[in-house]
Parts: structure tokens; C-alpha cells; sequence
């Protein structure tokens, strides 16, 4: 079980930490995540944890693909996605959009892709959309998901 973060006592907030470590610099990460969180709150004039909260919860997929051998033939069997991994996927996600911008701070960074994940939009956005019209696509093969 992980500890809370030591700011806003909060669960999730402590994984998105360890998400943005590197090398074991969680000090690092910690001002990160705490300056993106400030920005969040300058920007929206609201709690930055609710809005991080929205924003993990609008990015979690329902479904995903996985790559099944069958016969020789690979398919994309799709599965429905459990609350955990739905949570470490949308973290996954939004900070993969936020290190492909340049130019910026990774906390400013961070905060625009919070900001627009909790409003519906964004690349993180897009990736869950394109992960479940995938597996959505493939839903002809779902019976060749094994439990």
C-alpha cells in the first residue's frame, strides 16, 4: 500500500510522484508535481486535487487491446480494463503528452495537461479515445479472450 503524499495527504497524488521520478530523484519529483499542482490552482481557481482527480478519472479506459497468438496469426483481443490499470494508464498517459511538449518547465507542463484532461481534451484525451475505438474495432475477436 503507498503512502499518501505528505502536502495533501492524498493516494493518488503520491503514485503520480513515483510516476514522475526519475533516477530515484523523488525530492525532484515532489516539486514537480507541487508547482504543476500551484499552476493548476492559479489557473482554475480551484482545488488542484479535485481537478487532478477529474482529469485521471475522464482519461481511465473502459476497454483495451491485447495482442493474442492464435494459430499463427496474432489478433488484437480486446479486454475490459480494471480500475488499476485504468488509473496507471491514464498517469501513464498525461505525462507522456506533457514530456513530448518543449520549450516549458515539466510543472507547467504537468498543469496544462491536468488542466486539459479534467476538461475533456487534449493528446491524453485523444490516446483513450484511440485506445477504446481499437479495441472497439476488434470487438470480433473477443471471444478469444482467456480469463
Amino acid at each position: 500500500m503507498i503512502q499518501p503524499d505528505p502536502k495533501f495527504n492524498n493516494a493518488l497524488v503520491a503514485k503520480l510522484i513515483n510516476y514522475v521520478m526519475r533516477d530515484g530523484k523523488k525530492f525532484l519529483a515532489q516539486r514537480i508535481v507541487y508547482e504543476a499542482f500551484d499552476l493548476v490552482e492559479k489557473k482554475t481557481k480551484s482545488n488542484p486535487v479535485l481537478i487532478f482527480e477529474k482529469a485521471v478519472e475522464n482519461l481511465m479506459p473502459k476497454m483495451e487491446t491485447k495482442p493474442t497468438r492464435v494459430g499463427g496469426a496474432t489478433y488484437q483481443v480486446p479486454y475490459e480494463v480494471n480500475e488499476k490499470r485504468g488509473r496507471f494508464l491514464a498517469m501513464k498517459w498525461m505525462l507522456t503528452e506533457a514530456r513530448k511538449k518543449k520549450g516549458k518547465p515539466m510543472s507547467e507542463k504537468l498543469a496544462e495537461e491536468i488542466i486539459l484532461a479534467s476538461k475533456n481534451e487534449g493528446g491524453a484525451i485523444k490516446k483513450k479515445i484511440d485506445t477504446e475505438k481499437m479495441a472497439e474495432a476488434n470487438k470480433a475477436f473477443a471471444h478469444l479472450a482467456t480469463k
